[in-house]
């Protein structure tokens, strides 16, 4: 009896032991380690930014709106509103005289309607770099809008309309920006790119994928690539007290599907076993039910998560610091809410489901459309695969419309020139931003058109979002306030002067790790 106590006891104590590792093992990777090793930051903070006069803060936000009430809608790629996209066209040539008079900046019109400027530095030696945004935008049905969406109205420091945020507030801020600079003599020492496209809604295969084309025919290889995608995001990321800069390294996938299935007809008083539609909403329901595999870990997700492990609150920032154990827990919790969980799996979404003429007819065929947003560590190939064993039903016949491969995953290290530039403007630009992380950006833009000139593609609207902005982009009552917008305009005209450096300095002796 007593050699058994002893036995005991020693493996409690080493159970203990075992216990008291760990836990300082967590405590130190919370407390001391915190963020994994990043970017340094190679420069001091500062308040000296764009100065606007207060003249300059009004012709910037008229010129915003004046774009706004131009209603460049893109439908699909054969219905496009052509006529405003012309209009935008002389618009952009009214309001920036000093960027079209520019004896250094080059200007072409690409695919009809989208715009190439070539901003010949005075260094050219200097590798080049692109800033891309577009013009058109998605319909906007005026019911449900506090303000027509076309109107660009006014309202309590807000400017309303369609395109706000989704992206002539990028496109006219980059031209905005870049004419601040030429009426103060600034000639950029570094050569750059700005891509406006005109159908990005709908794919851009005439806008900037024209433009990408273009640029490779002619040899240009991009320091870096600058689109929409991320911002800063203000109480968004739960848990998180301060505002972060999300900048996305990488870009889901996407994958349409047509699920199609074929029965005889007949009466409905008399219906077969199981119908075509029977059939389809069976086979609809298997994908939903049995979601594709969770991939946390496995994505830049993981890199998200590890940065901003410090500026988690209590407990989250101990597990969050501490993933290599608690992995398994953050992922099941990330699943529980859509907007998390198309962060660490390829989705499945049926957004469209057709059968049926009559009611006393039963229907020759039932069709349904699948969209699949696909993980960064999945291929469109291995998604198709997974689709084909989850249906499991020779009776269902799908075809592929639309496909491609998720984006290749941005350096974010500290040798990477963008990212000490990004993190150097946005420091400065907010000052209440202490994190810049790297993340994934859901949906699609234009900058997957450009992987033949650049590996370093980045999305990232230097714009403060907060959780009641994201409904609005593509739907009711989208706006940006004044105030952002200025934000937004003084960020790329300090991004333009920060790229002129020709070689990053060595890292700031009170820096921290981002």
């Amino acid at each position: 009896m007593a050699g058994g106590r002893r036995a005991l006891l020693a493996a409690l104590l080493a159970l203990g032991s075992v216990v008291l590792v760990l836990l300082a093992a967590v405590l130190l990777r919370a407390f001391v380690l915190r963020a994994p090793a990043g970017v340094p930051r190679l420069w001091a903070r500062s308040a000296g930014t764009a100065a606007l006069s207060a003249e300059e803060r009004r012709e910037l936000k008229e010129a915003l709106r004046g774009a706004i009430k131009i209603p460049t809608v893109s439908r699909s790629p054969e219905d496009l509103n052509t006529t405003a996209m012309a209009e935008f066209g002389s618009y952009i040539q009214k309001v920036f005289p000093a960027v079209f008079s520019s004896k250094f900046i080059q200007h072409e019109v690409v695919g009809e309607y989208s715009h190439l400027f070539t901003v010949q530095g005075s260094a050219p030696g200097l590798l080049p770099y692109m800033l891309l945004a577009h013009m058109d935008v998605v319909p906007a049905p005026p019911q449900g809008w506090d303000f027509p969406p076309f109107s660009a109205a006014e309202h309590q420091g807000f400017i309303y309309g369609r395109g706000t945020l989704d992206n002539k507030n990028s496109a006219i801020g980059i031209l905005q920006a870049l004419e601040f600079l030429l009426r103060r003599n600034y000639r950029p020492r570094r050569s750059f790119y700005v891509g406006i496209g005109h159908d990005e809604e709908v794919s851009g295969l005439k806008g900037a994928r024209k433009i990408a084309a273009l640029l490779e025919a002619r040899g240009v290889k991009l320091s870096f690539l600058l689109d929409e995608g991320s911002a800063v995001l203000d109480g968004i990321i739960a848990g998180v007290k301060k505002p972060v800069a999300m900048i996305a390294v990488t870009e889901k996938g996407s994958m349409t599907l047509n699920f199609t299935v074929e029965k005889e007809p007949g009466h409905s008083s008399f219906p077969p076993k199981e119908t075509s539609i029977g059939i389809l909403a069976a086979a609809m329901s298997r994908l939903e039910q049995n979601p594709l595999r969770n991939l946390f870990g496995h994505g830049p997700e993981l890199m998200t998560m590890e940065h901003l492990a410090a500026e988690f609150k209590f407990p989250l920032n101990i597990i969050m610091s501490n993933l290599w154990l608690f992995s398994p827990i953050v992922s099941r919790v990330l699943a529980l809410k859509p907007s998390t969980n198309a962060l660490i799996r390829t989705t499945t979404a049926v957004t469209l489901f057709n059968a049926g003429i009559k009611v006393n007819v039963i229907p020759s065929s039932a069709r349904a459309t699948v969209n699949l947003r696909i993980h960064s560590a999945e291929t469109a190939a291995e998604v198709l695969e997974a689709v084909r064993s989850t249906i499991a039903d020779d009776r269902v016949k799908i075809d592929v419309v639309e496909a491609f491969d998720p984006l290749p995953i941005s350096p974010w290290d500290e040798q990477t020139f963008a990212i000490h530039i990004f993190q150097r403007t946005i420091l400065d630009i907010f000052p209440d931003v202490d994190s810049v992380v790297p993340g994934t950006c859901i949906g699609n833009t234009d900058s997957r058109h450009f992987t033949n000139v650049t590996k370093a593609i980045y999305r990232f609207n230097p714009l403060l979002l907060r959780q009641d902005d994201l409904p609005r982009i593509h739907g009711l009552n989208e706006r940006i306030s004044i105030e952002n917008y200025e934000k937004q305009v003084e960020f790329l005209f300090q991004l333009i002067k920060n790229c002129d450096i020709e070689t990053l300095p060595e890292p700031h002796s009170s820096s921290h790790e981002l």
